[in-house]
């Protein structure tokens, strides 16, 4: 693959990220609309594995927690903070990995399109989920770390990042490239 090809890829691939779907890729054939869905599912399967493995590692701690001394020891609101976690956790794991379940149920059923839209959802939200359980288990472990309310502070400035990083950021690109497909079209 040459780097123009390597670029017009990379440009199809950030196209489809910002919700650009409709827009023409950046390749020099066109797709056809079996090429564009396959090449979004194998997007969404590369994306899944990621944040699964995140996912689960986090939760495979979580769980482990209960099982240490020090965890009889918690108050009532710490282990109500950690009953949410889990609760969290285990949500996120079933969002993130709902995408593999509805394969297989829909596999050989030439339903990619809805396939891709459902799993595309449920990676949003699992990444919602994701986002919360890493900040109560954050807000659970600095609990114990750090005096006062400083916990919460610190807690609700990584909240603050996450939401910067993974939602505002997506966002404010995706506007300005229909903002510049707009003034191309004009």
């Amino acid at each position: 693959m040459t780097i123009t090809e390597q670029s017009a890829e990379t440009e199809a691939a950030e196209a489809t990220c910002c919700g650009r779907h409709d827009s023409p890729p950046a390749t020099s054939d066109d797709e056809t609309p079996r090429e564009r869905v396959n090449r979004r599912w194998n997007e969404v399967l590369q994306e899944t594995r990621v944040a699964q493995t995140g996912v689960q590692i986090l939760f495979g701690f979580l769980l482990s927690v209960a099982f240490t001394p020090l965890f009889r020891e918690l108050e009532t609101l710490d282990k109500g903070i950690y009953v949410t976690t889990v609760v969290l956790g285990a949500s996120a794991t079933g969002s993130l990995i709902a995408p593999v379940s509805i394969h297989r149920f829909l596999s050989g059923q030439r339903m990619k399109d809805e396939l891709v839209e459902a799993a595309s959802r449920l990676m949003m939200f699992g990444m919602v989920l994701l986002a919360l359980t890493i900040g109560c288990t954050l807000l659970l472990i600095l609990r114990f770390v750090v005096p006062g309310v400083l916990a919460e502070v610190l807690v609700g400035g990584v909240m603050l990042w996450f939401g910067l990083c993974w939602y505002v950021l997506p966002l404010r690109l995706r506007r300005r490239a229909e903002r510049r497909a707009r003034t191309q079209d004009a």
